[in-house]
């Protein structure tokens, strides 16, 4: 999709782009193709986009997925993406492993929702709000999808963190929050955010794209990152949900020692027989520890 046809689509229904709602489309065709090569996608892959858009990159993924599943949240570019793709969508009900939990159609309201013969979904929706209400098994499905800047951290924690997490996530996204999905122990841009994804995910090979590559140009740069689910758990459900609460902890206040934060959830004596064991310093600040570090606090905090 040229950025030429951007531009008409858009004048053609009058739209005006939502800067709040991240609406920042990438048009070049070599940056897209880069995206779906990086995602290896193949007709046996059940593709998961979120942010349509007006659909450049659903194009690619039509053309090499198997079944495709598109959340868009603005209702005018829904409309776009209706005509747009018209001969592949048809009011076929929606798949099991798609369906509301009771069986019922998505209905046409917000979560409105048409099922394409060929493998191809098309919701109108808030995603974030989607993933968290639904509860999907993404297990056998890939990520692959320029994020809304504005929701794109939140979305990878969230289905990082769900029961059952895609297999792979390619996504685009600012070039900080890259940094930040990447980052080990010490770096700038360690955090949260880091810990909170690679628990889940392993980091693999990423790129940059310049704003100039996007309509309207961002006031930034993106890269687009692939991100591997792990083959193991590194812990089990229960011991997640401690990892999560240490690590927020942690790392609520930056520059002050990781013992003195953790004094308010867990007793002095375990923390420091935790750390030890693990011959982690009291002293110690929380950007210093490994991912795997923490895995092992959090298994000797919780007894294990």
């Amino acid at each position: 999709m040229k950025l030429s046809e951007m531009r008409e689509w858009l004048a053609k229904r009058d739209i005006q782009l939502t800067k709040s709602l991240g609406q920042n489309f990438l048009h070049d065709a070599h940056q897209l193709q880069r995206i779906v090569d990086a995602a290896e996608v193949t007709k046996a892959d059940r593709v998961l986009e979120i942010g349509p858009g007006l659909g450049p990159l659903t194009e690619l993924l039509l053309e090499r997925g198997g079944e495709v599943l598109a959340i868009e949240k603005d209702g005018r570019l829904v409309e776009v993406l209706r005509e747009r793709f018209s001969s592949q969508l048809s009011r076929a009900p929606l798949t099991p492993s798609l369906s509301p939990p009771d069986g019922e159609r998505v209905a046409d309201s917000p979560g409105e929702g048409e099922s394409g013969a060929a493998g191809f979904q098309l919701l109108r929706d808030d995603a974030l709000e989607f993933i968290r209400r639904e509860q999907r098994d993404w297990n056998d499905w890939k990520l692959v999808a320029n994020l809304p800047y504005s929701v794109a951290s939140p979305i990878l924690v969230e289905l990082a963190q769900s029961p059952h997490p895609p297999k792979q996530m390619t996504v685009t996204l600012q070039l900080e929050v890259a940094m930040r999905l990447m980052a080990q122990a010490d770096d700038d841009d360690y955090g949260v955010l880091t810990l909170l994804v690679q628990l889940a995910y392993e980091p693999g090979s990423w790129f940059k794209i310049p704003a100039s590559c996007f309509f309207p140009a961002p006031n930034v740069d993106s890269a687009c990152v692939t991100l591997s689910r792990r083959e193991r758990p590194l812990l089990t459900e229960e011991q997640q949900a401690a990892f999560v609460k240490i690590v927020k902890r942690a790392f609520s206040q930056r520059r002050k020692m990781m013992l003195k934060l953790l004094k308010a959830d867990w007793p002095l004596e375990r923390l420091d027989r935790a750390l030890a064991t693990l011959k982690i310093s009291p002293q110690e600040r929380a950007e210093k520890l490994s991912l795997e570090q923490f895995v092992e606090l959090t298994r000797a905090l919780m007894g294990d």
